[in-house]
């Protein structure tokens, strides 16, 4: 009996999951001349005070600090600053790593990321091309290259969208039509059932969440210091599993990767042989007929 190739698809929070900090910390508030706790303080102090979303509000305040200090700001300087990013023990090469582990069990596995931060640094970062697709918040360009409007603000709520996409392979962020129409569950591209979130944190718990809800799987990688905190996530259900954040091959992160991925591919593997029994069944009793 011949079986299609299961979808896998692992997702992704990208500022202290994979890279040890938020992005912008590395390069680009670094360029304005203030320290990170300064830049931040400042923006959600104007997002507080505005009432304004708090992802719109750090991007205006960007803008807005880039214009008075005379830095300047484009798609080119932010993907430059996301060379600076520093990762994770093992992230530049966990992706090839589990992507092969996948190949070995007949598996296609993807990977995704689904950020808060901004799709420009993270373009321009070592891992970039890892990716089948980036979610992540990002501005739209006028005609000389300066950021004129927010093209996507990814906040902690809207990240489940993006989860719906990978589900029915609707990537195209413009395409709402295919997104919001009806869809078999037979017919979506990836189960929500081959799914795992990773991430580190609050910012992660609709996403984390909505896979617990459905079938997938949650992961939360921490830093010492923040172990307190994803302990609590474990307690309170909104993850399946809690790791430090060491990619390294051989690391308890890694081993409980593959046991997923090789219990994902049992179970597609089962519910095939099933269907596919109850189909000749059903051509029996045609035939009887």
């Amino acid at each position: 009996m011949e079986h299609t190739r299961p979808i896998i698809a692992l997702l992704y929070d990208y500022d202290k999951t994979l890279c040890t900090q938020d992005m912008q910390n590395y390069g680009f508030i670094p360029s304005l001349g203030m320290a990170p706790e300064d830049f931040w303080r400042l923006a959600n102090a104007f997002g507080w005070r505005e009432k304004m979303d708090g992802i719109l509000a750090y991007m205006y305040t960007m803008i807005v600090q880039c214009r008075e200090k005379g830095v300047p700001f484009t798609r080119d300087t932010l993907r430059r600053h996301g060379r600076n990013i520093a990762f994770f023990p093992g992230v530049t090469d966990w992706f090839d790593r589990i992507t092969r582990f996948g190949e070995s069990l007949q598996v296609d596995v993807e990977h995704y990321v689904i950020s808060s931060g901004l799709r420009e640094i993270i373009e321009g970062s070592a891992i970039a091309g890892c990716f089948k697709e980036i979610y992540a918040s990002e501005f739209y360009y006028d005609e000389a290259g300066r950021p004129a409007w927010p093209k996507l603000a990814v906040n902690f709520t809207a990240k489940t969208q993006f989860v719906y996409r990978i589900n029915k392979g609707v990537l195209d962020v413009s395409d709402d039509r295919t997104l919001n129409a009806s869809m078999p569950d037979d017919s979506k591209r990836i189960p929500f059932t081959n799914m795992i979130y990773l991430g580190d944190g609050l910012s992660d718990v609709p996403c984390m969440k909505m896979m617990r809800s459905y079938g997938g799987q949650a992961i939360a990688v921490y830093q010492p210091v923040d172990r307190p905190g994803v302990e609590q996530l474990l307690r309170d259900g909104r993850v399946d599993y809690i790791f430090p954040a060491d990619y390294r091959e051989g690391t308890a992160l890694e081993e409980t990767m593959q046991d997923i991925i090789r219990r994902m591919a049992v179970s597609h593997r089962l519910e095939e042989t099933s269907a596919e029994q109850l189909r000749a069944i059903g051509k029996k009793e045609e035939t009887r007929v």
